[in-house]
């Protein structure tokens, strides 16, 4: 039985707070900044392992899920596809601008083999980075 003292409202007109979505595009900003930070310390040689999205979380003080959920909605991507495609965009910079080997490049993102290195490159392009870096 309805209460006919309050007015019916339905849920499509529902607003999400400001401080709801402004909290998303923090968490991405914060997100993509540890991203970045994790990819440089990685192509020095600070540090020679991978996050993945539980350590990324973890650094953010949330869930794995909730950023992943969180990333889908504000960027549109998700912790593996931004790793992946950034990891690729900066191998064809080093496969293009310098002489280091593919091995050394692998090692740089955290291939310890360089097959698997290779492999990652191909899926991400189609052709080896050795392909690459003679069409370059």
């Amino acid at each position: 039985m309805l209460n006919h003292n309050h007015a019916y409202m339905p849920v499509t007109t529902a607003v999400i707070p400001e401080k709801i979505l402004s909290r998303k595009d923090e968490i991405a900003a914060n997100f993509v900044h540890l991203a970045e930070q994790h990819l440089a310390d990685l192509m020095s040689g600070q540090v020679t392992k991978r996050f993945h999205a539980s350590d990324f979380a973890s650094k953010l003080f949330i869930h794995p899920r909730h950023l992943t959920t969180t990333l889908k909605l504000a960027i549109n991507t998700s912790v593996c596809d931004y790793m992946e495609e950034r990891m690729f965009a900066e191998a064809k910079k080093l496969l293009e601008q310098t002489t280091l080997s593919i091995a050394e490049i692998g090692e740089r993102f955290g291939y310890n083999e360089p097959t698997n290195f290779t492999k990652f490159f191909k899926s991400m392009g189609g052709q080896t980075p050795l392909q690459y870096r003679k069409k370059s």
